[in-house]
C-alpha cells in the first residue's frame, strides 16, 4: 500500500531555494518513497539508529543531497525531516 509523503514546512522551504534541475532531482526521489520507503536491497535507504526512536531513516539523493525522514506506519506516512548537502548530513547523524 502506498504512503503518503508529508514535506515539512522548513524542508519546503529550503528546497525552494536550490536550482530547478536540483529540485526535480530531489522531488523526483522523495515521490519515490510513496511506494517504498524502507531499506532493501541495493537501496540508497538506511535505518539510522537514533536514541529512543525506531522509525528514522536517510536516503541520499545523487551525489549531493541527503534526505531525513521517519515513517508513521499505522498512518502510512513518510515525513521529510531534512534535505542538506552529503557533508552536512554527516555531522548530524544521530541527532534526529
Amino acid at each position: 500500500m502506498a504512503h503518503r509523503v508529508l514535506i515539512d514546512r522548513k524542508v519546503g522551504e529550503s528546497l525552494r531555494r536550490l536550482s530547478p534541475k536540483s529540485q526535480r532531482i530531489v522531488m523526483d526521489k522523495l515521490s519515490a518513497l510513496v511506494e517504498d520507503p524502507y531499506p532493501g536491497n541495493g537501496s540508497d535507504k538506511e535505518r539510522l539508529h537514533v536514541q529512543g526512536r525506531d522509525d528514522t531513516y536517510r536516503i541520499h539523493i545523487g551525489h549531493t543531497y541527503t534526505a531525513f525522514y521517519r515513517i508513521h506506519e499505522p498512518e502510512k506516512e513518510v515525513l521529510i525531516l531534512a534535505v542538506m548537502s552529503i557533508e552536512q548530513a554527516h555531522k548530524k547523524y544521530g541527532f534526529f
